[in-house]
């Protein structure tokens, strides 16, 4: 099916480009750090044009937009495909995509080759892994590999079983001290920045003034250097029930479910198309037409 448009709209003017300098630069001024998971061309396109430091393609997608349970089963393919969505539409915002669960799981040599992948078919300018002082090694490798890493501590994900659900993490002094590890761990392997998940504010504003790289908080308070959020929260175009951290700025999906109920009922009742939305034959075309018999198919 096509909407018979002429092709894809040029891009408006570029905004001048993020890079992890700009987010490091903004840290140092107290700048707060825009940053949205993106899946797709046109939120992409939204999000980029909308001035947003950072758009991230989040192993999120599984959830958001494939329809599974948790991010564990999503594919390099998948993720890839998603990336490179993103990557036409993406012209200032830094672009960083999650590697999935299994990609660099198993040893380094197979992790480099997958963010390899993101990189040069996905056009990751920066990827993205869970974990804390035991991924500084292979951060430390990625970077020699003349990737950029962005890390991940708190509440991660892809540790949904070990963890055994979503649950806020550093609430116990121990817990707390290994997160700052983490943190100085990371960083020293040369991450670029950290995502904090689902950790106390006052765990996250200790890390954050520690830390000499940006940290970008969801469910982390508002000391972070930056905040991110799942598109499809942002816009309540989801399903199921949202964290309490979750902030919807619209209802999307109360716009598609009435725009849907409108256009049903329109073609139902036959007032869609109507003849101004109709094409027309020419006048001479439609006379001959009228005293003319065809033959039939």
């Amino acid at each position: 099916m096509s909407s018979y448009s002429t092709g894809v709209p040029p891009l408006t003017p570029a905004q001048a480009k993020t890079t992890h300098w700009t987010l490091r630069e903004k840290k140092q001024r107290g700048e707060p750090i825009t940053a949205l998971t993106a899946y797709d061309y046109p939120t992409a396109r939204l999000l980029d044009e909308s001035g947003i430091d950072m758009v991230l393609v989040g192993d999120s997608v599984a959830m958001a937009v494939l329809g599974h349970e948790s991010t564990l089963s999503l594919t390099m393919d998948e993720m890839l495909h998603h990336a490179k969505a993103v990557k036409r539409a993406v012209k200032s915002s830094l672009l960083v995509v999650d590697m999935p669960y299994g990609s660099y799981h198993t040893n380094d040599d197979d992790a480099v080759r997958n963010a390899l992948r993101l990189v040069q078919e996905g056009g990751a300018e920066a990827v993205k892994l869970e974990g804390g002082a035991y991924r500084a090694p292979l951060v430390e490798r990625l970077t020699r590999a003349e990737i950029q890493v962005v890390g991940h501590i708190g509440l991660t994900p892809q540790s949904l079983n070990r963890m055994g659900g979503y649950r806020v993490q550093g609430r116990s002094i121990p817990e707390i001290e290994k997160l700052l590890t983490d943190a100085v761990a990371l960083e020293a392997a040369g991450a670029i920045a950290i995502v904090l998940e689902g950790i106390p504010r006052e765990v996250a504003t200790r890390i954050t003034a520690a830390a000499g790289i940006p940290t970008i908080g969801i469910g982390a308070g508002p000391d972070c250097d930056g905040q991110i959020l799942v598109f499809h929260d942002l816009v309540r175009l989801g399903f199921g029930a949202t964290a309490k951290f979750v902030r919807p700025f619209a209802d999307a999906g109360a716009v598609v479910r009435s725009a849907v109920d409108q256009y049903r009922h329109a073609v139902e009742s036959r007032s869609f198309p109507n003849d101004a939305e109709s094409y027309h034959l020419g006048s001479a075309v439609r006379a001959e037409l009228d005293h003319t018999e065809l033959q039939s198919i």
